[in-house]
């Protein structure tokens, strides 16, 4: 089978940052670190949902809805800022990318499921060379999408997270916990032990006083 012209340029990307990077790193620095760094995953009902939510779109599909091509589980990358991933689905209304992200209800966050998004942006406008103004969050869970605008902030705090996670790739030490509303539904909290680690913190500063 002859690979796709897309598919021939993700295979040459030489230690690039993965999209789902951005999001997790976005969400709480500690879980990238864990999931990317220590190689530290475990599953609890959000992630066995979400992966279950996201079984249509990990398929790769070309095909047509409505008049309006798609493709599904479309590989995407960015030369020029060293990203690789996929896109859960990118329609092509007119012919210009319209990336949608999957996302199962919003325990991973409205605002970092952005950010991964607006970095699918950026790969698709280095691909197809076009502007891409927005794009879409679909939730699985309502079956309602949600659309997002590339603003000048959001693009920039996109570039400004790669960078930074770029460079915690190769940190040693991983982020202290953060131990608050974020973490009980975290599939890492017995990795992570959020409450000792914080407990650890604040009695070795007793002992310090």
């Amino acid at each position: 089978m002859t690979m796709r012209w897309w598919e021939a340029e993700c295979s040459g990307a030489e230690e690039p940052v993965l999209l789902s990077m951005l999001e997790h790193y976005a969400y709480c620095p500690r879980q990238f670190a864990l999931i990317h760094i220590e190689q530290a995953y475990d599953d609890n009902v959000f992630t066995l949902k979400g992966s279950e939510g996201h079984e249509r779109v990990d398929e790769p599909e070309s095909g047509e809805s409505g008049g309006v091509h798609f493709e599904r589980a479309l590989p995407l990358f960015s030369r020029i800022l060293g990203l690789t991933g996929k896109a859960d689905l990118v329609e092509f209304p007119q012919g210009l990318p319209y990336p949608v992200e999957y996302k199962h209800g919003s325990r991973s966050g409205k605002h970092p499921s952005e950010i991964q998004l607006c970095a699918q942006a950026l790969c698709l406008e280095e691909m197809f060379r076009a502007e891409i103004p927005r794009g879409a969050i679909y939730s699985i869970k309502s079956h309602k999408r949600r659309e997002v605008k590339f603003t000048p902030e959001l693009r920039r705090e996109t570039l400004e997270l790669i960078i930074i996670v770029r460079v915690n790739l190769s940190g040693e030490e991983l982020p202290p916990p953060v131990n608050d509303k974020r973490c009980p539904n975290c599939s890492l909290i017995d990795i992570c032990l959020p409450e000792m680690q914080d407990n650890l913190t604040h009695n070795l500063n007793l002992a310090e006083e």
